[in-house]
């Protein structure tokens, strides 16, 4: 899939800005553009680890990137999951193929069951099991928490949010046999008493979804992501890499062409 040519002229300054996480959900393999704004399909997301190969990507885990003492020099593109869809297989396997990872973050009281949150469209079927996760972690993957319930937090008082938090953990590391210290807030909902209880809780990084370089707030329990979502080719994917953010659409780039140009 090519990427056209002005997208790939803004490109050759992706990367410069320091490394990015890629927020991931689901990836069909029926054909067609999914309807599910968060889904891609599997040919858009191929393409897309193609280009990030190509391009010299590095494409370290969360807990990779949360642990470098210096950001990474060189381009670099972490790549993560929410939910923990079983359609991730094959994701997993296309990462697999071309010597990249990842890291999922997963509901643990969902696991090989249908997703017990409330249903907005998402994919149909079951979220991964425990031998996928253990195949997938053999696999180089990373597996993180995504609470026990895709629990809002903010919503929760602080109990209940040490056990969404502790519980989530201690189920994973039951399954995977090694210690799991990365976290994504559900629906990106998060707020200074949430990243406190991560914190208490344990894990080393916690990924939220506001838009921009992953290490702006030079916070490790608010690492920004960008969302792929299922109009995303890898043009503007590209674009997202070059801005920081989700507005890349062409009149988006036009008013930034021209606010540089005013100032």
């Amino acid at each position: 899939m090519k990427i056209d040519p002005i997208s790939s002229a803004l490109h050759r300054r992706g990367g410069s800005h320091g490394p990015v996480v890629l927020m991931y959900h689901s990836v069909e393999t029926t054909g067609g553009t999914p309807a599910w704004p968060w889904a891609v399909s599997a040919r858009r997301f191929a393409a897309q680890l193609d280009f990030l190969k190509d391009e010299g990507y590095a494409t370290p885990t969360v807990a990779e990137l949360a642990a470098y003492a210096q950001p990474p020099a060189g381009r670099t593109a972490v790549i993560t999951f929410d939910d923990g869809y079983a359609n991730n297989l094959a994701a997993c396997e296309a990462l697999h193929a071309r010597g990249m990872r990842a890291t999922w973050f997963v509901v643990t009281g969902s696991l090989g069951c249908t997703p017990s949150w409330p249903d907005d469209g998402r994919p149909a079927g079951c979220l991964l099991t425990a031998p996928e996760l253990r195949e997938m972690q053999a696999a180089g993957m990373e597996v993180g928490s995504h609470t026990v319930n895709h629990a809002r937090l903010p919503t929760l008082d602080d109990d209940a949010i040490a056990r969404e938090l502790r519980d989530s953990r201690s189920a994973l590391e039951d399954v995977l046999g090694a210690a799991v210290s990365s976290f994504a807030y559900p629906y990106g909902a998060w707020d200074a008493r949430c990243a406190d209880a991560v914190r208490s809780a344990g894990y080393a990084v916690a990924c939220t979804t506001r838009t921009g370089w992953a290490l702006r707030d030079g916070n490790p329990y608010s690492v920004r992501r960008l969302t792929v979502f299922n109009h995303d080719t890898t043009s503007s994917l590209a674009r997202k890499l070059y801005f920081g953010g989700h507005e890349v659409a062409w009149p988006d780039v036009v008013r930034c062409a021209l606010r540089r140009l005013r100032a």
